[in-house]
């Protein structure tokens, strides 16, 4: 070994033996407190040292966990404000006093002392034995800190009281929604959640330090933030850096530095050496950079994990360390039911990336707030790219300067406390922003030129005039759900266009010049799922979930809820399928951000997650199923509509989206169709797939004349040798069928129905769908909530027993499918609460926030006669609608059968009030929520 290289692992060697040879200089001081609550504030007028402090409450912890505060009267009702979010089960706004003593060690005479609250909502201050700390602490995502140096002494018991008010203190939120201060998911607690300590410092201290990776040259810019309390003196200043698996530590960089008193700040170069491990998804390699000064008596010992990373773009493209990505993401709106917080430990958080990563993420969006540190730390070691923002979501950015400044002071503190993780990849300034869009820029750029490691957005997404259909100029990024060219989202062409899965947003971003991030995709309601309800067992009350329960029980309906989740919920699975597929199928765009796979059970509970909110399946995709089309890399069909004749062919071209960290060098690819029993057909083929999106790797032509009976066929393509497949459904119908009405007797009038019932006919009543009450027929569900967006036309999809003999010849699930668009949207569902007798056919799961029963095919005896009701349209243009000819055939063969039976209508005549016929309504805009 060369002499240089034994003095260099000496030098290691000491350094992390000194390292770890420091004494014990923090001390935990939490536990047991008494507090006092005060919303009137007559603990600063009339001094805090009147108040009776005797009720105990461990810290960390909130007054909602103790039981303090006004408890709850609410009770289960469909009313606006239980159906807005789950209920604090005890609330309290405004100051609380928290006080205890400590001890002080005797070893720290001649410190320093720094106190750390890690997390608070949203003003502390502080007195020691009576005498206020100077330093009133704000800050709603980073610790507070106050200086203790002058009122502590070492071997001394002395009193801390700190005073925590949780009242709005800057206007940074539309009606407290932004997740940093808000009721609607995250509480606004009172309390301490996060560590709680005092650690004792020499005069000369390093203060801070921050690391920005280079991979292209391997080095390590670090900046460290040194405090000087005395005079101005020199220091040794070494630096390492630790591979945190193989525990291996580089070269040791020593650096004589001068120190001046005060702050100052060092800069120095650190060469990470030839073998570094860089930080990605599929590598999340982590170092830990250390730091000691030594200056005199004097040493201070700092330490940071980071990554050598580069997150950056190439025009329109992400890329990590210059290779292409796509976000697969979903927001996280500081959803944690049991305590109204987020989680200060690590293991709460491996909980959250964990399931994302099984359901094939590897991106979140912490909308309007910024999460802890153990949080990062967790991202960090799996490999997850976050993007994190300031705590904003106003509609009047730059009317307030005291906002203003301290959405800066924000910044800055996330810089020096988050700034280091390589998962902080993306930082937007807030959700929707409106107002000034110039303040907002001004703020990014200011934040650009003191921190590069990020990329950086105005905002996520904007309703303000004039924005937020095309980037900002400043903007690394972009994050929208339409551009001034089209939609990205489907939320505005699932319903207006007939289904066809050969479409993607290429015509809406071209001509992008940064990478765009397809905003809040989904928002498909899913129905609540009531046995949920015990899984409620913290501060949280779910009332909401309670209003429903008693609602259905009042109505005879609990015993479906079961299948109103099941089958909403198996809607909303199909169109986060297209939703995600049409991303990954334009090569404009960069990622998608879910809302949600799991749920939102505030803004009107927006239930529109497959998860529920603690992060659990709902049964209604296996992971397994949903990585099938977000994953590394998914196989994508593109093909022209989900309804066909057996006179047609299938046509299909296969892409592969590939953004895995290698090429697939001559991959085996095999493909089949099956009707679930029988191989219809199959081949194979053989390609390299690249990075990024490939097209045309293969295509299909298949044509469908073997198929001679209605059927439900299903295409699968493989990657063989790979976890990697994917599939869709189509289904085919016989061409050359006639409709036969045998003995039944079709009509559009219910007078003429009336008629042929008392003649003893047999009737099928199909009423013009535009001219009858009812809610408007659409294919997708409501939209984010019933309660938030009342005005929504607010199905919830099909909900049908595919066994009913009416159906035989019409292949379904319990639950819409694609083939039901064209019956779906060409329909008025019909309110059949009124009806006594009788049985739904094909239902529509109501919202729940009416819980009425809904059919859209119905049938009941009247008399001596049979009756079908559909306000499907099963009269214009059948040869060119296949599935509605095929439904019509179908209930049509059930109608001439001896199984048609249906139980008595016991109240005939209300059918008139259930069809009533009222002025025509054209459909609704995608945008009228809005």
């Amino acid at each position: 070994m060369k002499i240089k290289h034994i003095i260099t692992a000496l030098l290691c060697l000491l350094f992390l033996s000194s390292w770890d040879s420091r004494e014990k200089t923090v001390m935990d001081i939490s536990g047991e407190w008494t507090v006092q609550l005060d919303s009137t504030g007559s603990g600063l007028k009339n001094g805090w040292q009147n108040m009776s402090f005797k009720q105990l409450m461990k810290l960390p912890g909130t007054t909602d966990d103790a039981g303090l505060g006004v408890p709850n009267k609410l009770k289960p009702s469909l009313e606006k404000l239980q159906m807005s979010h789950l209920t604090r089960k005890n609330s309290y706004l405004g100051a609380a006093w928290y006080t205890r003593e400590i001890s002080v060690p005797n070893n720290w005479k001649g410190k320093e002392f720094i106190l750390k609250l890690e997390r608070v909502i949203w003003k502390t201050n502080l007195w020691i034995d009576g005498q206020e700390v100077a330093g009133e602490q704000n800050s709603l995502i980073a610790p507070h800190y106050f200086d203790l140096t002058k009122y502590l002494t070492a071997g001394k018991t002395h009193r801390i009281t700190i005073r925590v008010d949780n009242r709005k203190q800057f206007d940074i939120s539309v009606d407290n929604m932004a997740h940093s201060y808000t009721n609607e998911t995250q509480i606004i607690w009172n309390g301490i959640i996060g560590r709680m300590e005092i650690e004792a410092f020499d005069a000369v201290r390093i203060a801070n330090l921050q690391v920005k990776p280079e991979i292209s040259t391997g080095i390590a810019k670090v900046k460290v933030t040194l405090n000087n309390s005395a005079k101005n003196t020199k220091g040794i200043l070494s630096i390492t850096a630790v591979n945190k698996k193989t525990n291996i530590s580089g070269a040791v960089l020593q650096k004589e530095i001068q120190i001046k008193t005060g702050e100052s700040a060092v800069e120095a170069d650190y060469n990470m050496g030839k073998d570094i491990k860089l930080w990605s998804e599929f590598s999340p390699e982590l170092y830990e950079l250390k730091a000691e000064l030594k200056a005199g008596k004097n040493q201070s010992n700092f330490s940071v994990d980071f990554g050598m990373r580069s997150f950056s773009r190439k025009g329109s493209v992400l890329s990590i360390n210059e290779q292409p990505v796509f976000l697969r993401g979903t927001l996280e709106c500081d959803i944690f039911p049991l305590t109204g917080h987020p989680p200060m430990d690590k293991e709460g958080w491996r909980k959250v990336f964990g399931t994302a990563r099984n359901w094939g993420l590897n991106h979140l969006r912490f909308h309007s707030w910024c999460p802890p540190q153990a949080a990062f730390e967790v991202a960090d070691e799996m490999g997850f790219y976050l993007q994190v923002e300031l705590p904003v979501w106003s509609l009047k950015i730059g009317q307030d300067q005291k906002a203003t400044d301290f959405l800066y002071a924000e910044a800055q503190r996330m810089i020096d406390e988050y700034g280091n993780h390589p998962s902080f990849c993306m930082w937007s300034m807030g959700n929707e922003l409106q107002g000034d869009m110039t303040v907002l820029t001004k703020l990014m750029n200011s934040l650009k030129s003191k921190d590069s490691r990020h990329l950086y957005t105005t905002t996520s997404f904007t309703f303000e005039k004039g924005h937020g259909d095309w980037p900002e100029p400043e903007d690394d990024f972009f994050i929208t759900q339409w551009t001034k060219k089209g939609w990205v989202r489907g939320q505005g062409v699932f319903n207006s266009e007939s289904p066809t899965f050969n479409k993607d947003y290429a015509a809406s971003v071209e001509g992008m010049t940064v990478p765009l991030v397809t905003h809040e995709i989904g928002q498909y309601a899913v129905y609540p799922k009531i046995d949920e309800i015990s899984k409620y067992t913290g501060v949280l009350e779910p009332i909401n979930f309670k209003s429903v329960k008693e609602d259905l029980e009042r109505k005879g309906l609990i015993n479906k809820a079961a299948d109103y989740t099941k089958a909403s919920g198996k809607l909303a699975v199909i169109l986060y399928k297209e939703e995600i597929e049409r991303a990954l199928k334009t090569a404009g765009i960069s990622g998608f951000q879910l809302l949600d796979l799991h749920d939102f059970p505030g803004q009107g509970t927006a239930l529109v997650g497959l998860l529920d909110a603690f992060w659990d399946s709902k049964g209604l995709i296996s992971a397994e199923e949903f990585r099938q089309f977000s994953a590394p890399v998914v196989p994508l069909l593109r093909f022209a509509k989900a309804a066909y004749t057996n006179d047609e062919s299938f046509t299909a071209s296969l892409a592969i989206s590939n953004y895995s960290d290698a090429v697939l060098k001559d991959q085996e690819i095999e493909w089949s169709i099956n009707d679930g029993n029988t191989l219809m057909a199959s081949g194979n083929t053989k390609s390299a797939v690249s990075i990024g999106y490939n097209h045309n790797i293969l295509d299909i032509n298949e044509s469908l004349q073997k198929i001679t009976k209605a059927a439900k066929l299903t295409v699968t393509v493989n990657l063989k040798g790979t976890n990697y497949k994917n599939q869709w459904n189509i289904w085919v119908y016989p061409q050359k069928q006639t409709i036969d009405y045998g003995k039944v007797a079709y009509t559009r009038n219910l007078d003429e129905a009336y008629k042929l019932l008392k003649a003893g006919k047999k009737v099928l009543l199909n009423p013009d769908w535009k001219k009858i009450k009812g809610i408007e027929g659409k294919f997708v569900p409501v939209f984010w909530s019933p309660v938030h967006f009342p005005k929504q036309a607010g199905t919830m999809g099909v909900l049908c027993d595919p066994s009913h003999k009416a159906l035989t010849d019409f292949p379904t699930d319990m639950n819409t499918d694609w083939q039901w668009w064209d019956l779906n949207v060409n329909s008025t569902t019909l309110i059949m609460d009124t009806v006594v007798g009788g049985n739904p056919i094909v239902e529509m799961v109501d919202n729940f926030a009416n819980n009425r029963k809904l059919a859209s095919l119905f049938e009941g005896s009247i008399g001596s006669g049979r009756l079908v009701i559909a306000s499907f349209d099963l009269a214009a243009d059948l040869e060119k609608r296949p599935a509605a000819k095929q439904l019509l055939i179908s209930i049509l063969k059930y109608m001439n059968s001896e199984s048609f039976n249906p139980e008595v209508i016991k109240n005939p005549e209300i059918l008139k009030s259930v069809l009533t016929e009222q002025k025509e309504k054209g459909k609704e805009d995608a945008k009228s929520i809005y």
